[in-house]
């Protein structure tokens, strides 16, 4: 839990229904995420899917953590109720939006 100081990735992501927000922040080495960490606002279940997220994350290449998905996070965490699996789509969601900012910060010609 927390936030990465000078993250090389951010996400800040909310649902409008639900009011739930998340930011993610990830470091990036060789391209593996050797950490990320969270901030989360909501119920115990969007805390719970945005923790797991950082556990899974950790240790992933870019590409395997492209794949993570809110199955993954739902199993992971034991199962979700039907009406909290908007929870994990929020984590995926954070991840989805972090490793696009990686890549905007990484392209070729960005300073």
């Amino acid at each position: 839990m927390g936030e990465i100081e000078n993250p090389d990735a951010t996400a800040w992501v909310e649902s409008q229904v639900h009011g739930d927000r998340l930011k993610l922040t990830l470091r990036i080495s060789g391209g593996v995420i050797s950490e990320a960490r969270f901030k989360a606002f909501g119920c115990g279940a969007a805390i719970a899917s945005s923790s797991m997220a950082t556990v899974l994350l950790t240790g992933r290449t870019l590409d395997e953590a492209r794949r993570l998905s809110r199955e993954e996070l739902s199993r992971a965490l034991g199962g979700l109720p039907e009406s909290k699996l908007h929870c994990s789509v929020l984590a995926e969601d954070a991840v989805k939006q972090a490793l696009e900012d990686y890549e905007r910060r990484h392209q070729p010609g960005s300073a």
